[in-house]
């Protein structure tokens, strides 16, 4: 059976608004019980948050179809420090996620300075997080995406804001969401696919394409989002496959009819 980790700003939405024909294609998976997971390195939102905005969208899902970065992140710590306590600058997805996982806040002596999306991020913030990482804790980071899409252009991400805390400490965070391994292999593990039957849809080539190339996934680029056909040639890697939207794609493998094909079937 194939299953499907996709992506979601730039596949399913953009700027706030539905790419023509993603509900289609996630309603055809549900509808014919096919696995899939969305795949997100937005560490703010929770699941159910993510549900919410999918269903004003007209897409209806549960909240196990999603993953975010958040929770990759949250699972690897209990995993790798159970009991663990950090301190975080972020919103609620990762704090919801973090104590799902029994990782407790500590703003005195945390083994684990995390950093994740925010509007809340403030120099005070940053002096602790400094002098924190300074003392021994250890930094992480939720993705390493140096900006964040908006209707208005973007913002600051993970990436943009940890660096100050990298710049100011010497020392470099680790990422946990896309590209690593470690977030796209717990999707896998979660949908209990094999990486043969695994297929990755996304936007960017520097995540979710570069990720799936580096696991063996089956590569899947939409253009809707922010990669440009002319932008492959600057690729030493490539995808499987590339169509204009997720629901070319659909098209393509039979998942969505094809109203031309149709057509011309009728006209004849």
């Amino acid at each position: 059976m194939i299953g499907y980790l996709i992506d979601m700003d730039g596949v399913i939405y953009r700027g706030g608004e539905l790419i023509n024909g993603a509900d289609d294609f996630i309603n055809s998976l549900i509808e014919k019980d096919v696995p899939f997971r969305f795949m997100t390195n937005n560490s703010q939102r929770t699941r159910l948050d993510v549900v919410g905005r999918l269903k004003r969208l007209g897409i209806f899902v549960e909240e196990k179809h999603v993953f975010t970065c958040a929770i990759a992140t949250a699972n690897f710590l209990a995993r790798q420090t159970p009991g663990a306590t950090a301190f975080v600058i972020g919103e609620g997805g990762l704090l919801t996620a973090l104590h799902q996982s029994g990782i407790a806040i500590n703003d005195q002596s945390p083994d684990y300075v995390i950093i994740g999306e925010g509007r809340t991020f403030n120099l005070e913030q940053v002096e602790k997080a400094v002098d924190f990482v300074n003392a021994g804790a250890k930094l992480i980071s939720t993705n390493p995406d140096p900006n964040c899409p908006t209707r208005k252009g973007s913002r600051p991400g993970c990436g943009a804001m940890v660096s100050v805390i990298e710049v100011t400490t010497g020392l470099k965070a680790f990422s946990i969401g896309k590209p690593n391994p470690i977030m796209m292999r717990m999707v896998r593990k979660d949908l209990n696919l094999n990486t043969q039957d695994t297929v990755v849809i996304g936007d960017m080539m520097e995540t979710d394409i570069f990720g799936a190339v580096q696991l063996g996934f089956h590569a899947v680029l939409v253009l809707s989002g922010g990669t440009r056909l002319e932008d492959l040639d600057r690729f030493a890697y490539q995808p499987a496959e590339v169509h204009e939207t997720l629901a070319d794609y659909g098209k393509s493998i039979g998942l969505i009819p094809n109203s031309e094909l149709v057509l011309n079937q009728v006209l004849q």
